[in-house]
Order: structure tokens, then sequence, then C-alpha cells
């Protein structure tokens, strides 16, 4: 199957941004990285939810299997407390994990941030969905976009033949 458009969804996971009692940050920061990464047209699905693992499989299950997204990009939830779900929703609607992703991730971090290590972001497939974990602090949305960018191009096209054009000065400049 080849699309001629990419549909990407971004998940903001917070239990306060979803009640209203604080404004989301992380998914416009992950929308504006993307919009500046991706030249290709492509299509946009975007929510913010409650820190529930049920809920949170449910909504990557319908990115993914019911709105059609090749990327899904998550925001929040990765971290080490017990709110913290987002990985574990993601292994459990995955088919693959690409543990790559989520070791790139936390090696460009540590470089600016000692804490990086607690983080536990990660990435794996969903039919010809490619999810990835992204934490909740906005630099940290770039720093590991910056991070992971270069290789989601390939891997939406072993995917599913997608045919996705990335503005390459931009995010080897965020990579560095």
């Amino acid at each position: 199957m080849n699309k001629t458009k990419i549909k990407v969804g971004f998940i903001t996971i917070s239990d306060r941004a979803a009640r209203g009692e604080y404004q989301d940050i992380g998914g416009p920061t992950m929308q504006t990285w993307i919009q500046q990464a991706i030249l290709s047209p492509y299509e946009v699905e975007s929510i913010i939810i409650e820190d529930e693992q049920t809920l949170i499989e449910q909504t990557m299950i319908d990115f993914a299997d019911d709105k059609n997204c090749n990327l899904i990009l998550t925001t929040g939830g990765t971290g080490p407390t017990t709110r913290d779900v987002t990985p574990e929703a993601t292994h459990a609607v995955c088919e693959r994990i690409f543990d790559g992703f989520a070791e790139q991730m936390r090696t460009v971090s540590l470089r600016t941030v000692p804490v990086a290590i607690l983080s536990r972001q990660t990435a794996g497939t969903r039919g010809s969905s490619l999810i990835i974990n992204l934490p909740g602090k906005p630099a940290a949305i770039a720093v590991c976009l910056g991070a992971v960018f270069l290789a989601v191009p390939k891997c939406l096209e072993l995917l599913d033949n997608s045919n996705i054009q990335i503005d390459l000065d931009f995010v080897e400049q965020e990579f560095e």
C-alpha cells in the first residue's frame, strides 16, 4: 500500500492537561517540531488523555488501526512514577519493539541531562504504524526527536512504502 499522504498522530498523556488544570505544552512542541522536520504533506490527529494504561492503549490502537496514522508520537508518562505507564501501554499494543530508538534517545539526552537515565521512552510498531514515546518536557522532546528522526522515513518506507520527505538540514542540526 502506497499512501500519498502521511498521517501523524500526537497523543499528550497528562492527567492535569486532560482535566484542563494545566496547559498542554508537550503536544504543541511535538507538532511544531514535526512541522519543521517534515516537508511532505501530512494530516494530523491529536488528543490529550489521562495517564491510564487502558485509555493509552485504546488511543494508540485507534490511531494505528482506525485513523491509519503512519507515525504516532506520544508525550508524557515515561518517567519513574507509578502513574507513568506509557511504555507499558506501548509494549502492550506493539507487535515489535525497536530498542534502538530508546537507546539513542537516552544516549543523546544524557549528554545534557544527568537524570535522563530515568526516562523510559520506547518505540515500536503496530501494523504499519510507528509509535514513538517522548518525554513530557519540551526541551527533551526536541532532543529525543532530533536523536531518532533520521531513521523515521526509512522505517515508514519499510512498513508500508510511505515516502516521507524531511528537511535534512533541520533534522541533522537537531541531531548534533
